[in-house]
């Protein structure tokens, strides 16, 4: 049961700190200036406060005001009232801009498991994660790879998918963060027609798409040329994709990866292309989708998206680091939630 926080007409999303000494303090309060943003929800930011203060003198966004709050259920949506759960997590005289630290990487992991527990407990519909630096995590001792596996991890769940989403262009991964040299290993039948699988279940059940059209991307140049340059198209992705078919799902493939990527976003042919490799996946995204891209996690109990990009150091403290990818992340949760949740007018 839903508790009663969440029985209004808006969704209500917690929104991380992300790493301190990056820019995603910065750019998460660049994008509140989208007033949309509170005309559909109600946003929560999850970390410490003195950080987005520090933050809003930097990108000196005129108008937003912090409103303290204990918890989700006192939240407000009024314009330009930035509700903020404050973890007081940080000492600002021991943070440099730029630079991965134990203590960039506790605060951020804190915020993250805060955020994913509201999520956990039905007090928040959604949540976006901003930037963290994996080297700033394990030097606080979190050893996880990514977002993502520590999301695996938080939730209690073993199989999440990384799909990389700009408009209407869907991309999902078999393999993410491992060597290309593991990642080869890992091209089996079965690790395909579970993230085919997945991508099914999700474009139907989140984003409404009743009977989805997915394409399969091959592995080798040309798909294999027919077993010439490599035998996984015919001996681990094709069965994936037949078997699928058998489950009344919509596959096709597997297709060259050098032209089915163009297919699916400029002529529309598929609603989402299933990437062998994390590059594979990502070069194809980033060159179409650099500024806007978004991560959606899926497999997990909640519903999570962040901005398809790092920390940008280099930006961090001068305000000039691009909130697009942030601030669609942040409408893409609430247009999910609202399909989730039964929330559309």
């Amino acid at each position: 049961m839903w508790v009663k926080t969440l029985g209004l007409d808006k969704p209500v999303i917690a929104v991380t700190m992300g790493d301190p000494a990056g820019s995603g303090p910065e750019i998460t309060l660049k994008a509140l200036k989208d007033q949309s943003l509170f005309d559909e929800s109600k946003i929560i930011l999850v970390g410490d406060l003195k950080v987005f203060k520090r933050a809003l003198q930097i990108v000196k966004e005129e108008g937003l005001e912090f409103v303290e709050i204990k918890k989700p259920s006192e939240a407000c949506d009024a314009p330009k009232k930035v509700n903020i759960i404050n973890l007081d997590n940080v000492e600002l005289e021991k943070l440099q801009y730029g630079k991965a630290s134990s203590l960039g990487g506790k605060a951020a992991y804190e915020s993250i498991v805060k955020s994913v527990n509201y999520a956990l407990s039905k007090e928040v519909h959604a949540v976006v994660t901003a930037p963290i630096s994996k080297e700033s995590l394990n030097l606080a001792g979190y050893n996880y790879p990514g977002h993502t596996e520590l999301l695996a991890a938080l939730t209690g769940v073993k199989d999440v998918k990384m799909m990389l989403v700009a408009g209407a262009f869907k991309v999902v991964h078999v393999t993410t963060h491992v060597s290309l040299r593991e990642a080869l290993n890992l091209i089996k039948k079965e690790s395909v027609l579970k993230t085919i699988e997945v991508t099914y279940n999700n474009l139907v059940d989140l984003f409404r798409i009743p009977r989805p059209k997915i394409a399969v991307s091959g592995l080798n140049p040309h798909a294999g040329e027919s077993g010439l340059f490599g035998r996984e198209e015919i001996d681990e992705i094709a069965p994936a994709i037949k078997e699928s078919n058998l489950k009344g799902i919509d596959a096709s493939g597997p297709y060259p990866p050098d032209t089915i990527f163009y297919r699916a976003y400029y002529n529309k042919q598929f609603d989402a292309v299933i990437a062998m490799l994390h590059d594979q996946g990502h070069i194809a995204m980033k060159m179409v989708g650099f500024m806007e891209g978004v991560n959606l996690s899926l497999g997990l109990p909640i519903i999570r998206t962040s901005p398809d990009h790092g920390t940008v150091w280099g930006k961090a403290g001068k305000g000039t680091g691009s909130e697009s990818a942030t601030l669609e992340a942040i409408k893409l949760a609430i247009s999910l939630s609202k399909k989730k949740f039964n929330l559309e007018k």
